[in-house]
């Protein structure tokens, strides 16, 4: 009667469940104040629904972990099975509504005017970088910040139906407290707007607001992936283009993503478009986020690729497991593998290869050139190498070139060699229960390991140290190879050697005459080359063929002679002719000068004793040539039968008679034009060699053609 008598009647029950646990602790008679409390909401309930005009209005709390204890659950049973026979259930704050609360709640006022010169910037932006949420008109998205606004509507949204669907989050309380925290920890910037990225993980107050919903595992995760001095994200922003410095992409990105990857539902994860959204700049490309995402899933230990979403969870992704590998990879088995891949990267064509060798005495005292691969700078060694074998002194000390690797890029290869070994072993290892997608990553991973290891081995392995002039050192630095080149280490070795002239594989004639017989008569075959193989700092050459053939050239061309010593006197044997070099010992390349003159006394004494020779046989034929003369001078007189016009004779020379015919031919050079000779030799033996440089080169430097030669 009384609440009909003041009927209309508003009865407004607050924190009614609060009221009972603490009622709980009261006794009344044999019962509490909880119990009695639950028996006045069930009679003040029936007496209601029996009045018009009287209406009661009573709370009980959203989230679970109001509930407080296993008691205040039945109590909020209780009360729920009370007041559910009759209950209308308003919720205080709808979907649609939660931005604009949240708006009224955290700020005073806002500025209209600039809110929408923002928003209309921000969806122009978004259009453009095609990042507007897929089924979402821009116009709509326009409308759905303006009443957002600072906040973009993805982070309501993110928050709200997200996080809010922890069973211990209370959704709007919760909204309103994160957000709090991140206006004060950005209330001293510059922002047009605040997205995702602005959240601070950094800040412990607003870490554990997250953490306690998702457990106190991600703290390690968030310091060693995004938040931390060393974590993947901050190496990230500090490898960053110039031109990004400052920006902090990959803490921004990463931050976005963490946020995204947890609800108390099944929607996890972000895709590129929604990451963009909330860590781009309105000043620059959003491509700046796709760039560095890519570093992020190289470097954080915990972001996982789904599909095509992004997200974090506590199972470490390939990152981790790979660096567990590579953790776990002992230096003698990573040594092992070092060495094979030099062995597998030198062919041995030009050098014989010496790899770790660790005594000289292991180190081959011949004239072959050699390669000594050190697995590291180690001058002393190099000096003992070159001066010593064994206990031995070293002959052949030129014939050696070392090969060490750069200190400065030994983490890098190392890391690299790991890194390449820790691929191979996850796809052996059948324990691993890796995705599809994974498993494709690693074998993906291998392919291009072992493409670039070569290259990475070249840049570890490129100081060259040969022996210098004056006992010296000189060191070449190869340089960062080219990508893709294909070349063994050997090869680049030589060429590169090749191309500083420190290896000849020929000789210039007149090096050689400008080197050897420079104030001198004449120089020893055999000498000189001994000096390339045994005297540091000499050019060297790659066989004793380059040294002949240069000596060769040379004596068809006339720089000098080649000959030998009689008498302890430079004799010539060859000059502007193709001589058949050995250097052997007693040859001797002789000065040009003295060729020259030796050469011009033969050719007199062979022209007496040609002449003394036509003499003679002028004798014996009868006066060959007085009859000849009288001949032609009474011509014409003499019957025409008399005269020859043309001769043909042919004969067999006796053996030693050979020279006691050319003053014949002579003469008959005086009668006719044109003389033509046929010549047949057997019954003996001549090498070809000896026809190329005794027989046809006369002929050639002679300038005389050869109509047909016949060898057999």
């Amino acid at each position: 009667s009384f609440l009909d008598k003041h009927a209309p009647v508003l009865i407004l029950m607050d924190e009614v469940l609060e009221y009972a646990v603490k009622a709980a602790g009261e006794r009344v008679g044999e019962s509490t104040m909880a119990g009695q409390t639950i028996a006045f909401m069930q009679e003040i309930t029936e007496a209601v629904v029996s009045l018009k005009q009287v209406c009661l209005l009573a709370t009980l709390p959203a989230s679970i972990i109001e509930h407080y204890d296993e008691g205040a659950e039945r109590l909020f049973q209780q009360l729920q099975k009370v007041s559910g026979r009759i209950e209308k259930i308003y919720t205080p704050v709808e979907d649609s509504e939660i931005t604009k609360v949240i708006r009224k709640r955290l700020f005073s006022s806002i500025d209209e005017k600039e809110a929408k010169k923002t928003v209309l910037a921000f969806v122009d932006y978004a259009e453009k970088e095609n990042i507007i949420p897929a089924g979402v008109m821009p116009s709509e998205y326009k409308n759905r910040f303006l009443d957002s606004y600072p906040f973009i509507p993805d982070m309501i949204d993110i928050l709200y139906h997200r996080w809010g669907t922890f069973p211990g989050f209370q959704r709007t309380r919760g909204v309103l407290r994160l957000l709090s925290l991140l206006i004060h920890s950005v209330k001293n910037t510059n922002l047009s707007y605040i997205t995702l990225s602005d959240f601070n993980l950094a800040n412990q107050e607003i870490r554990q607001e997250f953490i306690k919903h998702i457990g106190n595992q991600f703290n390690g995760i968030i310091d060693k992936d995004i938040s931390g001095e060393e974590s993947g994200a901050r190496k990230v922003d500090g490898e960053s283009k110039d031109s990004y410095k400052g920006l902090n992409i990959g803490y921004r990105t990463s931050t976005v993503i963490f946020l995204y990857s947890f609800s108390g539902g099944f929607e996890h994860g972000a895709t590129i478009a929604d990451i963009k959204r909330s860590a781009s700049f309105l000043t620059h490309p959003s491509s700046i986020i796709s760039e560095a995402l890519e570093q992020l899933k190289n470097r954080l230990f915990y972001l996982q690729n789904q599909s095509d979403k992004y997200l974090f969870n506590n199972q470490p992704n390939l990152n981790r497991i790979i660096l567990d590998k590579m953790e776990n990879i002992k230096d003698e088995d990573l040594l092992t593998v070092e060495k094979d891949l030099l062995k597998t990267c030198v062919s041995s064509g030009k050098f014989k290869i010496y790899i770790w060798d660790t005594d000289s005495s292991g180190i081959a005292d011949t004239e072959d050139l050699k390669l000594i691969i050190l697995s590291k700078e180690d001058r002393s060694f190099i000096e003992q190498v070159i001066s010593t074998k064994g206990q031995t002194p070293r002959v052949y000390r030129n014939t050696m070139f070392f090969l060490y690797p750069v200190e400065s890029e030994k983490y890098s290869f190392t890391r690299f060699l790991k890194r390449k070994i820790a691929y191979e072993l996850i796809g052996k290892d059948n324990n691993l229960l890796l995705s599809d997608e994974q498993k494709k990553t690693i074998t993906s991973e291998i392919k291009r390991a072992q493409n670039d290891i070569k290259s990475h081995l070249l840049r570890f392995y490129r100081i060259v140290v040969i022996s210098g002039q004056g006992g010296e050192l000189k060191i070449v630095d190869l340089g960062i190879p080219t990508y893709g080149d294909n070349a063994t280490i050997d090869k680049m070795i030589y060429d590169k050697m090749r191309a500083n002239g420190e290896i000849l594989e020929h000789i210039a004639p007149v090096i050689i005459r400008e080197k050897y017989l420079i104030g001198k008569d004449y120089a020893p075959t055999e000498q000189i080359y001994q000096a390339t193989l045994n005297t540091p700092g000499e050019a060297r050459m790659i066989n004793k063929d380059v040294l002949k053939f240069g000596v060769q050239e040379g004596v068809k061309n006339g720089l000098f002679g080649l000959g030998d010593l009689e008498n302890d006197r430079p004799v010539c044997r060859y000059f502007k002719e193709n001589p058949n070099v050995s250097l052997c010992s007693g040859e001797i390349i002789i000065k040009e000068s003295i060729c020259k003159e030796q050469k011009k006394k033969e050719k007199e004494k062979e022209q007496t004793k040609i002449n003394k020779k036509v003499d003679n046989t002028s004798e014996n034929s009868g006066t060959m040539e007085e009859e000849t003369q009288s001949f032609t001078e009474n011509s014409v007189d003499t019957p025409k039968k008399d005269v020859l016009e043309k001769l043909e004779f042919r004969f067999m020379v006796p053996k030693g008679k050979m020279s006691q015919l050319m003053g014949t031919f002579g003469f008959l050079q005086t009668k006719f034009d044109r003389i033509y000779m046929t010549f047949s030799a057997d019954y003996g033996k001549i090498t070809r060699q000896e026809v190329e440089d005794k027989v046809k080169e006369t002929f050639i430097q002679l300038g005389i053609d050869l109509d047909e030669f016949i060898d057999s």
